[in-house]
Order: C-alpha cells, then sequence, then structure tokens
C-alpha cells in the first residue's frame, strides 16, 4: 500500500504553459455528496481534437509533470472508460503517466480522490471506511455514464478498472473479490506480519463488527468488464472462493521485488508481490494474465522522479524518498513503456 506521502506545498501539483503538440484533454469534476457519502473530485483524461497549446501537469521540484489541454471540447465518443484508484494515502497525481498513455490512445480516464484515504484527506482509523472505496469508483462512473458532454460519451460496454496498491484491492472488490476481514484481523501477524497490522489497523479495518461486515459486503459493479491491479495490497484477505468465481478478465502485475523490511518499517509501508501471487493463483486462469515487472519495486508504478528528487522528499520528509527508489540499474520511464505495453495490449483484448 502507498504510504502517506507528498502532502508538502513544495510537491503540489502546478500548470506551467508549455510549446503547442498533440496532448490529451483534461479536467477535474466533483462528484456530489450523497446522503452521508462525502463528495469528491475526479480528474478526467479524454481524447480531443484541440490544438490549443498545452500545458503541464503536475510539475513540481521532485516529480516531471505531462502535456495536457486544459478543459478542451472532447472528441466525438463513445469511448472506451479507464477508472483508476490510488493507493493508501496516494492520489490521482500518482498515476497520471498512464491516463496520459491511454487517453493518447483514445481512452477515457477517470482517477477520484478517494475521501479519507487520499494524500489531503486522511481521516482516523475510528472513521475510516474503507468498504466507500469501490462505491467511489461505482459512483464517478454513474457521473461520467449520465453526463456525456464531459467526455464526449463512453461505450458502456468498454469500461475497465485499474488500481495501484490499496487501489488494487479497490478493483479487485468491483469485480466480485469478498474480503475476510474477520480471519484477518484474527489472524493478521502470523499470516501478515507487523507492517501489514500497523496498516490495517491505521484503516480501521476489524475496529468493529460493523466496519467488519461492511468491508465483507459484496462490493461489486458489474459494469466494470475488466481488471488490473498494480502490485495491489492487501490480496491476500480475498478469499480464494470469491477469486475463483470472478468472471471478468484480469491483469495482475506485481513488482519483481519486494521493499527492504528496514525501509519498509520506516516508511510504514505494507507492501509484497506476494499478493498478486496469491491473486495469480486463486483467479481463473483462463481469464488472468499475470506477470512480476522487472525492475521494480512497489513505487515503481507511480510517477517519474525527476534528478535529485530523493534527497530533495528525503530533507522535507524523512523517509519518504522511497516512493522513487526502483531495482538498482532499472529506469522507471522504461518500466512504464513495459507497462503501458502491457496494459494496452491486454485492454484491447479485453473490453
Amino acid at each position: 500500500m502507498s504510504t502517506r506521502l507528498i502532502a508538502l506545498a513544495f510537491l503540489l501539483a502546478g500548470f506551467v504553459v508549455c510549446p503547442a503538440f498533440a496532448a490529451p484533454a483534461f479536467r477535474q469534476v466533483t462528484v456530489a455528496a450523497t446522503g452521508d457519502l462525502p463528495p469528491f473530485e475526479v480528474s478526467l483524461w479524454y481524447p480531443t481534437g484541440s490544438t490549443a497549446a498545452p500545458t503541464i501537469l503536475g510539475e513540481t521540484p521532485a516529480f516531471f509533470g505531462l502535456p495536457v489541454i486544459r478543459d478542451a471540447a472532447p472528441a466525438p465518443g463513445p469511448h472506451p472508460l479507464v477508472l483508476l484508484s490510488h493507493g493508501y494515502g496516494g492520489s490521482w497525481r500518482n498515476l497520471a503517466w498512464l491516463a496520459g498513455t491511454l487517453a493518447a490512445k483514445g481512452y477515457v480516464v477517470a482517477a477520484p480522490d478517494h475521501p479519507g484515504t487520499t494524500t489531503f484527506d486522511m481521516q482516523p482509523p475510528d472513521t475510516v471506511a474503507l468498504w466507500r472505496r469501490p462505491g467511489d469508483i461505482s459512483r464517478a462512473l454513474d457521473v461520467l455514464l449520465a453526463q456525456p458532454a464531459l467526455t464526449g460519451g463512453i461505450a458502456p460496454g468498454r469500461i475497465a478498472a485499474i488500481g495501484h496498491s490499496l487501489g488494487g484491492w479497490t478493483v479487485m472488490e468491483l469485480a466480485g473479490a469478498r474480503f475476510d476481514a474477520d480471519v484477518v484481523t484474527k489472524n493478521c501477524l502470523p499470516v501478515f506480519g507487523a507492517i501489514y497490522c500497523k496498516t490495517f489497523a491505521a484503516m480501521g479495518v476489524g475496529r468493529d463488527a460493523a466496519a467488519v461486515a461492511a468491508l465483507e459486503a459484496d462490493l461489486s459493479d458489474s459494469r466494470i468488464k475488466a481488471i488490473i491491479t498494480l502490485d495491489l495490497g492487501p490480496g491476500r484477505g480475498l478469499t480464494p472462493e470469491s477469486l475463483a468465481a470472478i468472471a471478468v478478465p484480469v491483469l495482475v502485475l506485481g513488482a519483481s521485488q519486494d521493499v527492504e523490511q528496514d525501509t519498509a518499517e520506516k516508511a510504514s509501508i505494507a507492501a509484497t508481490n506476494k499478493d498478486s501471487v496469491y491473486l495469480a493463483e486463486h483467479l481463473p486462469q483462463q481469464m488472468t494474465q499475470f506477470s512480476l515487472v522487472p525492475g521494480t519495486l512497489h513505487f515503481s508504478f507511480m510517477q517519474l522522479c525527476k534528478p535529485g528528487a530523493a534527497a530533495l522528499i528525503e530533507e522535507e520528509a524523512p523517509g519518504e524518498s522511497i516512493v522513487c527508489r526502483d531495482v538498482v540499474g532499472a529506469d522507471r520511464d522504461a518500466i512504464h513503456r513495459r507497462v503501458g505495453d502491457t496494459i494496452l495490449s491486454f485492454l484491447t483484448g479485453a473490453i
């Protein structure tokens, strides 16, 4: 799961003008509150015919940005849709590179900031409602289908969901996987280890009977026709029976190496590729593709770091520079190209 990170003023996303060239459009919309469900922001990338000058999205002293055209008119659809779910303590910025890659190939991409578990909205364990994460994706989907003017229109049968870290757990729940919160809580230390247990406690897992029941409920959305996980966690909390019953194609991509234990403890990260292996073992084989991506650690699936970013981040937030680490000798830009190509190939056959 992603560490709580980048909540520093010098790391906030910004926009700067860049020379004009083809780029996807970008806008942000608000999903309104419904009953006791809070509002949240959704970032959208979508195809456009606009030739307006792009701006750079998310450029900071630590991270590279990407060219987009703000609020441009969408190209006529219907378009395939990919919904992105960030990790614990993350945000839409973490997978913006992937959103740009997909939008350049004609996809609409929607990335909500999950209330209570996003960078600038982290709730305490006694109030966080982890089970609402899949519902955030479904609520965002409701808005996009109801308002085609935002995107040029969505093809209802061509909808996929991608999640990194806790976002991977989120999208698996949307596919019909069921989480055994009671067993996870009772057997946490021997099965998962201290780091996972600490993270579960921070997310309110098993805090009371109501939370357990809510996490164990059916949170699926039949409108989503394909799933991709990027080094997900906590996959081993999903029941084998529910995984075996999933009826949509799933691409499972895991990190080739786990983060070192001492570093993980320092950064309070619970992440292991055992979760991805577990998924691959229990999902229907004929519907599943699986690989551990060479050169990757847990955060290799996130945005590109600038030279010197690790030192800059470490100075401001000790322990957080781990977000810029990959396997020694690996190049994150090359990793992104490989992952992007793999995802595009999978989606072409899946939706």
